[in-house]
C-alpha cells in the first residue's frame, strides 16, 4: 500500500517550518552551546519588541510571494470603487491571466467606448494596485449566441439559409 498524502493544513507547516524553521541559534543551544550574544535573542534587546498584526502579516505575505496574488484580488473586489458607479453596472471584471485584465461589458457600445479611456484606466490601476501586474485590459462585448452547441450540432455552415 501506499503511504497517505499529507493534507494541505500539513503541506502549508512544512512549507513555514522550512522558511521559518529552526535556526542554526536554536540547533546549538539544544546541544548544549551558549548562542551569540545579540540583540535578537536577548529578552529585552532591540528587535524583540511587539509589532502590529497587520505589520507581521503584510512581511509575511512578501516573503511568501503573495503580494501580487493579493492585489489582484483587491482589483477585482473593488472595480466599483475604482471606475465608478456607472461604468460599474456597465462593467464586470472577469479574471486576470498574464497581466491583461478582461473585462466584460453589457453591450459593444459600452466596450468601444471603455478602449478609448483604456490608458486612463490603466494609469488608475497602476496607482492603486502597482504589485497587480496589469499590462492590458481587454475589454469584451456580450457573448453572441453560438450554433455550435447540443446533441445535434454538425459541421457545416449552420442555420444561414434557414431563416427565409
Amino acid at each position: 500500500m501506499s503511504e497517505p498524502r499529507p493534507g494541505e493544513a500539513v503541506s502549508a507547516y512544512l512549507r513555514l517550518k522550512a522558511l521559518f524553521g529552526a535556526s542554526a541559534s536554536r540547533a546549538s543551544r539544544r546541544r548544549g552551546e551558549r548562542a551569540k550574544d545579540n540583540d535578537a535573542e536577548r529578552p529585552f534587546g532591540a528587535g524583540r519588541d511587539a509589532r502590529a498584526l497587520g505589520d507581521v502579516i503584510a512581511n509575511l505575505t512578501q516573503e511568501l510571494g503573495w503580494d501580487s496574488d493579493i492585489e489582484r484580488s483587491a482589483l477585482l473586489a473593488q472595480w466599483p470603487a475604482l471606475v465608478g458607479d456607472v461604468l460599474a453596472e456597465k462593467t464586470e471584471p472577469i479574471g486576470i491571466e498574464d497581466g491583461v485584465l478582461t473585462v466584460a461589458c453589457a453591450s459593444t457600445a459600452w466596450a468601444a467606448q471603455l478602449r478609448t479611456m483604456r490608458n486612463d484606466l490603466l494609469r488608475a490601476i497602476a496607482e492603486r494596485y502597482p504589485d497587480a501586474g496589469i499590462l492590458s485590459i481587454r475589454f469584451n462585448g456580450p457573448d453572441v449566441p453560438s450554433w455550435k452547441k447540443g446533441p445535434r450540432s454538425i459541421p457545416g455552415r449552420g442555420p444561414r439559409d434557414t431563416y427565409g
